[in-house]
């Protein structure tokens, strides 16, 4: 079976925002071909990966990502021709060795991720596997469950609203991936009368999420249970809560600053706000609860929060396992927000999971606010049984398409597919 590569190529696409992003198809030697393209985030942590944009302003406002294409194609290709593209770490290294900086500034982490997903379709067709079970072998079974973001704050609805970024409702009280999409799609359709009968907006925000003008970031929380007890479903037993203030956002100089409430809190405090919305909503999971810079912060969260909701890290670890690490050493979380681009290549996020898995943490797999219709994360959350993942609402082709696509993987599985449900939340289940 022939399974060298033969042939990469590069282009400029759109993203669900309108901008550049890049997509690469590869083909080995037989003439097998596969296609990945790169998302991209709007609230980005300062250790990420390097995303390489032009900087022309006379293209998509600077935007572009021609000179990412143009690695792709001049300098990866050239290095991975005749490589077996089975080779998976082989491969990625090979990338990371030519880009030869620690955030993989040189080549950009959109240019080696698209190559890298590529090869990993490739050889799961190489393979005649599907991509769940090439990656994660036999015991890839785990559906997760869905954490749909179905009310958008901060930078992804403008400022125009709660300060925190994202209200998610988690349908963990189902029986199967099918029956807990059906179930968050009922929730959201709930919430878009509950929005009209309070005389809020229904337009909806980057990654689907209705964008109300709320007076308060308690809220959005009020508005979704309502929307939850409408939909004939139990807050907290059927349908539970999950949050992302993305507090890297508002936070400056040790305060943290609540623009809808006019509001500044030091973290112990803010710690404890959170800890109020604990007692008040069916609350089981908070990202980024702190700032990215504030370390000593995170110890003050996980000491008074960590036995009673899943802390989830994402600017703070950007799926680095120095940061994650740093994380368990110092007991600063209990799970790490897993993104393929802020690493910029698969096998770096395989190690990011194994690293958490390892420890007793918890994964939870995320898109990006600039996505597009390729569902990788949605196989992949299988492959490496992180038992949740937030793709944006019930709403979007580029949203809906990973959850299609659970549940084609589900129904591909049969009686062997097993739902993650509660157990899948660190600290609550």
């Amino acid at each position: 079976m022939q399974t060298q590569i033969k042939t990469i190529c590069a282009r400029e696409i759109l993203d669900s925002r309108g901008n550049p992003t890049v997509e690469v198809d590869i083909w080995d030697e037989a003439g097998r071909t596969a296609r990945a393209s790169v998302p991209s985030g709007a609230s980005t942590g300062s250790r990420e990966a390097v995303e390489y944009r032009d900087g022309d302003p006379n293209r998509y406002g600077g935007k572009g990502v021609l000179k990412a294409v143009e690695h792709v194609n001049t300098i990866i290709q050239p290095a991975l021709i005749g490589i077996d593209a089975r080779k998976q770490r082989l491969i990625d290294n090979i990338m990371i060795e030519l880009d030869g900086t620690e955030n993989k500034s040189k080549l950009g982490a959109n240019a080696i991720l698209g190559v890298s997903l590529a090869c990993a379709r490739l050889a799961a067709y190489q393979s005649d596997l599907p991509l769940y079970r090439y990656l994660g072998g036999v015991g890839a079974n785990l559906m997760p469950v869905p954490c749909m973001n179905i009310i958008n704050g901060g930078v992804h609805a403008r400022w125009q609203g709660a300060d925190f970024q994202e209200y998610m409702i988690a349908p963990w009280g189902a029986k199967t991936i099918r029956e807990a999409v059906q179930w968050g799609s009922e929730v959201y359709q709930s919430l878009r009368l509950v929005l009209k009968e309070e005389g809020l907006s229904t337009g909806v925000g980057d990654e689907g999420g209705f964008a109300p003008h709320v007076k308060s970031n308690r809220q959005p929380l009020e508005l979704i249970v309502k929307a939850i007890e409408n939909a004939g479903f139990k807050p907290g037993e059927d349908v539970a809560i999950c949050i992302d203030p993305a507090s890297s956002e508002f936070y400056k100089d040790g305060i943290y600053t609540l623009h809808s409430e006019d509001s500044q809190l030091n973290a112990e405090q803010l710690s404890d706000y959170y800890s109020r919305l604990i007692d008040d909503f069916p609350l089981v999971l908070i990202e980024d609860g702190l700032a990215e810079d504030d370390w000593s912060g995170w110890k003050v969260l996980h000491q008074k929060l960590a036995g009673r909701v899943e802390l989830v890290g994402d600017d703070l670890f950007v799926t680095n396992i120095k940061y994650i690490q740093r994380g368990i050493d110092e007991n600063l979380a209990n799970s790490a927000l897993i993104k393929l681009n802020q690493i910029g290549t698969l096998s770096e996020t395989i190690d990011a999971v194994n690293l958490c898995h390892q420890n007793h943490w918890g994964t939870f797999i995320s898109h990006r606010s600039g996505e597009t219709i390729d569902s990788f994360i949605a196989d992949m959350t299988v492959a490496l049984r992180a038992g949740h993942l937030k793709t944006g609402a019930p709403c979007r082709g580029e949203r809906i398409e990973k959850y299609n696509q659970l549940m084609r993987i589900e129904q591909e599985l049969g009686q062997s597919a097993v739902f993650a449900g509660k157990q899948a939340f660190i600290g609550n289940a």
